[in-house]
């Protein structure tokens, strides 16, 4: 009976860490909360899923998203394109280099113009690799490769830029640093911890 609930531990705690290095492993823009009328700052998380590189990345913007600066990356180029009003549809950063490796990932960064309404933005990306193939992360939230999604809340006032570009960094670092990611994978390891500790307790 102490093997079996012993076993179960391991297995729950092998389930928690394949649900969270699956979550880690789509591609993401940050942040997932913001607000009406701001300029916001966002982020495109690409991790490599693959034994092979990344070499292209493309991303939609949402309709109702102005976008006109992008943050330069080295070893990257980088082209807007643009709708029939000449605004900004879409952007597509393309590695001039190696791209991204197995096992690692890069952030890409622009800013945004807000809506002035609440409601949902849906970032459509699709990432290309050094043999051909196509991810698109277009999906609905439970699909396998679901589209990122940013909810637009409501903000103190359409024309508080200021105020909302100040609150912008650390509401990023909040949402796309590293302790948001590594959470699941330290409870887990605590959790497998505490299991062993008090198997090897009872045994004893």
């Amino acid at each position: 009976m102490k093997v079996q609930k012993w076993l179960s531990s391991i297995l729950l705690t092998g389930a928690i860490l394949t649900l969270a290095t699956t979550a880690q492993a789509h591609v993401n823009v940050y942040p997932k909360e913001t607000t009406t009328g701001a300029y916001e700052k966002y982020t495109v998380r690409v991790p490599v899923e693959k034994d092979v590189n990344t070499t292209k990345v493309r991303l939609e913007f949402p309709d109702n998203v102005k976008v006109s600066t992008v943050m330069p990356i080295p070893g990257w180029d980088y082209a807007f394109e643009k709708d029939s009003e000449g605004r900004n549809k879409a952007i597509t950063w393309t590695a001039t280099a190696g791209g991204i490796k197995s096992h690692e990932f890069m952030e890409f960064a622009f800013v945004g113009a807000n809506p002035k309404e609440t409601g949902s933005l849906t970032w459509k990306a699709y990432q290309t690799y050094a043999d051909g193939e196509t991810v698109e992360w277009t999906g609905d939230k439970d699909s396998k490769t679901p589209a990122s999604v940013t909810t637009v809340n409501a903000g103190a006032g359409e024309d508080d830029h200021g105020a909302a570009q100040t609150a912008a960094p650390a509401q990023a670092a909040a949402q796309t640093g590293g302790s948001s990611n590594t959470l699941p994978t330290v409870l887990a390891g605590l959790a497998l911890l505490v299991a062993i500790i008090g198997f090897f307790r009872k045994k004893a």
